[in-house]
């Protein structure tokens, strides 16, 4: 990783953006995001800044930890590789990659990648996200 101003200034916002998003601070993981905003995951997708953070609660009710393997930066992109650990009833530890696309310091863009089959009955429970439009395949 470079220690230039663009990279830092995206580490900064990719970073708070992170951090605040399991600590279940929406204001603050949102207020990392651009005026033009586009979400993409297994199950959602969203262009509101806040709409994929809906939730947030229930998957922080049963996350233990998340665990940092490793984040890339450049002044227009990033991307985190990281762990989520589960309470011993989901006994889930999710490995995710999150691809980030930024602009003046800001993100624009969000694609979460993880296999989603062991959530399928988990969120077939918990049923679509408000914000949510076609799932992505």
């Amino acid at each position: 990783m470079t220690t230039d101003s663009a990279d830092t200034a995206a580490r900064r916002a990719v970073r708070a953006y992170h951090e605040a998003r399991f600590r279940g601070d929406v204001t603050t993981a949102a207020a990392q995001i651009g005026e033009s905003f586009d979400f993409r995951s297994p199950f959602i997708t969203s262009d509101s800044p806040t709409g994929h953070l809906d939730g947030m609660d229930g998957l922080l009710g049963i996350v233990t930890g998340v665990e940092l393997i490793s984040e890339l930066y450049s002044e227009t992109e990033a991307t985190l590789l990281y762990d989520v650990r589960t309470v011993p009833a989901v006994g889930i530890t999710q490995r995710t990659a999150e691809h980030f696309r930024l602009r003046d310091g800001r993100i624009t863009s969000i694609t979460l990648i993880f296999d989603s089959a062991p959530w399928q009955a988990i969120m077939s429970v918990a049923g679509p996200a408000r914000d949510e439009a076609v799932p992505v395949a």
